[in-house]
């Protein structure tokens, strides 16, 4: 899937269930340093490909993690060839490390922390949108949110957010 031999992700729009799916994992990563990141680079574009996976890699475990949609997530562990050629038509694809400053400045700290983030809606079909991951390295937040069917990332501080409009749920 999304031109990555063997990447098979398992796709989430309710955070409660994101979150219980992946804690146990979690729990295992938390101490752990953060050792390398790697992200989809389009060679011809000179940029980030935000529709691909984004990986954190820590000693035990890497976590592939992508949006799509406005509201969907998949996190997988260690399903991803680094060294595979990706297969996207039409464009030159591979894996860059370390190409996020936000991400780059979590390097060798340890995990202390992950949320996730989602929005609550007054709409009827849809009353919770899953939107965000929060990594937190001590003091240093890393976000990877959804962009509109794409990843986006920051390293903004934390921030708090309107009760009664987000809610933040601890995964570990």
């Amino acid at each position: 899937m999304l031109g990555i031999d063997g990447y098979d992700p398992v796709w989430h729009h309710d955070a409660g269930a994101l979150a219980a799916a992946h804690r146990s994992r979690f729990a295992r990563v938390i101490g752990q340093p953060l050792v390398g990141s790697w992200l989809v680079w389009d060679l011809d574009a000179e940029a980030w490909f935000t529709g691909g996976p984004v990986v954190f890699g820590f000693p035990d475990a890497n976590i592939e993690i992508t949006h799509r949609k406005f509201d969907e997530c998949a996190i997988s562990w260690d399903t991803i060839d680094l060294q595979a050629q990706l297969d996207w038509p039409g464009l030159r694809l591979d894996w860059w490390a370390d190409t996020h400053p936000a991400i780059l400045s979590a390097r060798g700290r340890a995990l202390t922390r992950v949320n996730i983030i989602e929005r609550i809606s007054p709409t009827a079909w849809r009353p919770h949108v899953l939107h965000a991951l929060e990594f937190f390295f001590g003091d240093l937040r890393v976000a990877l949110f959804n962009a509109m069917d794409e990843n986006g990332l920051t390293g903004e501080p934390e921030v708090n957010l309107p009760v009664g409009f987000w809610r933040r749920i601890p995964v570990a």
